[in-house]
């Protein structure tokens, strides 16, 4: 059941869903005006019908949405599995439960009109529509789901763009106030025509033709078998089975599916951060077998794998399908950062502490984004903050926040200062080991590797619930913070991964005498601070483990 190309099919569902869309908006526009006056909905009519009623309009009214629905249910067919986001789910439905409300709206306003020469202006259309509550509610439905329906194409059309999430608001509020303007109107319209009146709402004004229920049980009958033949097609076996195996587990699927789309049938955590239309690589997998008897990739694939500078053995799983067995190796998790230790507020709240505080932030982070895909920014971002997240968690600290591309955490929130601070210079070490990791595993995305630049001091400070209602949170302030914060600008300046304060140090039970260190003068703080600047923040791991092994008694 295939009708065109992925790139044809993408444009012509594209640009019919725009014209349909034109179409509603002007259409709910015109209804909306019934708050008015009908006067007002039929001078609007007439511009309407200037475009829509037009032999011109009307070709490409219909023609728009009889290629919209075969799309669909081609889309439908090629998904063969049913397994996908609710977003998208309600998006095929409503789209295709809508051309089954939309037929009585249809015979109403026009084939009964040209059948009998019973006009088709509001005041006779209202009449027609509101002669019984079955045809009203239908007409308010119709308009609803049509509406919802494109609504939800448009948001998977635009949520990637850079200007979306400003304006999503004013975006979201149109949303909801024309369809609601419209039924108002809708109502409020019909309730004005004396025809109309209290005393005869609801009861027919007029008997329609014979012809008209024959014509409506067609047009029915034709709806129902085209959706019923294709979900039919989809249930029938022709095309065999291929076998995709991952590193833990191998599957059986009908040639046809995507590698995501067999993932999800399977029950697979699979990442897609773009639903699945080649829009970002996070689905991207490296195939280890069988890539050679594989089609090849689409355009609009090749043009992803080459922003990231992908290798040749990886492809995105939603674009390929497999028409030979394959093994193939996911190359991002799909699993989401989380916070799993921290204290509650009756542990923490309004009293004040010796803690260890550590400031984390990734340099040159807004020059990388502008050379990467907004869905891939966002899933490097969350993995540096996973990197980060485990890394103090793991050594026993507690992230306060995350901004922008920085992080604070904060260690001897339930212990001695000295085991916060060993804890603290933990952390450093592990994070610039993770740091390492992700640019390996970014090597052929990245121009150049990530940097990071922490700070790190220890002292007093208050802990507590800070904030307002659910913007409130644990966390620290006080003059410590700031100086913690103010070592990491200094770690930028000698383009070092770590500034330390040698209290920290001398805490932790490390020797500083033999390190170099730098007496910092820091804004809004009286005297120097002690400073000890390391370049390479691995190196503390090494002076730790070192120190265990002098203090550890001889067996």
């Amino acid at each position: 059941m295939k009708i065109a190309s992925p790139r044809t099919r993408k444009r012509l569902h594209l640009l019919t869903g725009v014209c349909l869309g034109l179409f509603l908006l002007t259409h709910f526009l015109n209804h909306a005006l019934g708050l008015v006056s009908v006067e007002a909905m039929e001078g609007a009519r007439r511009i309407f019908n200037m475009v829509w009623r037009t032999w011109l309009g009307t070709v490409l009214l219909y023609g728009s949405l009889l290629v919209h629905f075969v799309l669909a249910l081609e889309s439908l067919y090629r998904r063969q599995t049913l397994r996908m986001p609710v977003r998208e789910m309600l998006k095929i439905v409503f789209g295709l439960s809508f051309p089954f409300l939309l037929v009585s709206h249809v015979i109403n306003t026009r084939i009964e009109s040209a059948l009998t020469g019973f006009g088709d202006g509001y005041y006779e259309v209202l009449s027609r529509l509101w002669a019984s509550p079955f045809s009203a509610s239908t007409q308010s439905i119709a308009l609803v789901l049509a509406w919802a329906h494109g609504c939800l194409g448009f948001w998977f059309w635009m949520r990637g763009r850079d200007w979306y999430p400003k304006y999503f608001l004013l975006i979201y509020s149109f949303a909801l106030l024309v369809p609601l303007l419209a039924l108002l109107g809708f109502v409020v319209g019909a309730r004005s025509i004396p025809a109309m009146a209290s005393d005869t709402w609801f009861k027919p004004v007029h008997t329609p033709p014979e012809i008209l229920s024959d014509i409506r049980r067609i047009i029915f009958a034709t709806l129902i078998t085209a959706v019923g033949g294709t979900l039919l097609l989809r249930a029938i076996p022709v095309r065999g089975k291929i076998r995709v195996t991952y590193p833990d587990r191998a599957i059986s699927v009908a040639k046809g599916f995507s590698v995501l789309e067999a993932s999800r049938a399977a029950g697979i955590p699979h990442l897609s951060v773009c639903g699945g239309r080649g829009r970002c690589s996070t689905c991207r997998v490296r195939v280890t077998e069988g890539l050679e008897r594989q089609p090849g990739p689409s355009d609009a694939e090749r043009t992803t794998l080459t922003r990231i500078r992908a290798p040749d053995n990886v492809r995105l799983a939603c674009q390929l399908r497999p028409i030979h067995n394959l093994s193939i190796s996911p190359i991002l998790g799909g699993d989401n950062i989380g916070l799993r230790a921290q204290p509650t507020e009756q542990q923490a709240a309004g009293r004040e502490r010796h803690i260890a505080v550590l400031f984390c932030d990734l340099r040159d982070f807004t020059l990388l984004a502008q050379k990467q895909l907004p869905f891939d920014t966002v899933f490097l971002l969350n993995r540096y903050f996973e990197t980060i997240g485990e890394a103090v968690e793991e050594s026993g600290g507690v992230i306060d926040k995350f901004i922008g591309d920085g992080a604070l955490a904060l260690f001897g929130l339930n212990n001695r200062i000295e085991d916060a601070c060993a804890q603290a210079l933990t952390a450093t070490a592990r994070i610039a080991k993770g740091i390492d990791v992700l640019n390996r595993n970014f090597l052929s995305e990245l121009d150049k590797p990530l940097r990071i630049a922490m700070g790190m001091h220890a002292g007093p400070a208050i802990i507590g619930q800070i904030g307002y209602g659910k913007a409130s949170a644990l966390t620290a302030v006080g003059d410590t913070i700031n100086a913690a914060s103010r070592l990491e600008g200094f770690a930028k300046e000698y383009d070092a991964q770590l500034a330390v304060s040698a209290d920290v140090v001398r805490y932790a039970g490390l020797k500083v005498d033999d390190r170099e260190s730098y007496n910092i003068s820091i804004r809004g703080r009286t005297g120097t601070l002690e400073t000890l600047i390391v370049y390479d923040a691995a190196e503390i791991g090494a002076m730790i483990e070192a120190e265990k092994r002098e203090t550890r008694p001889l067996a």
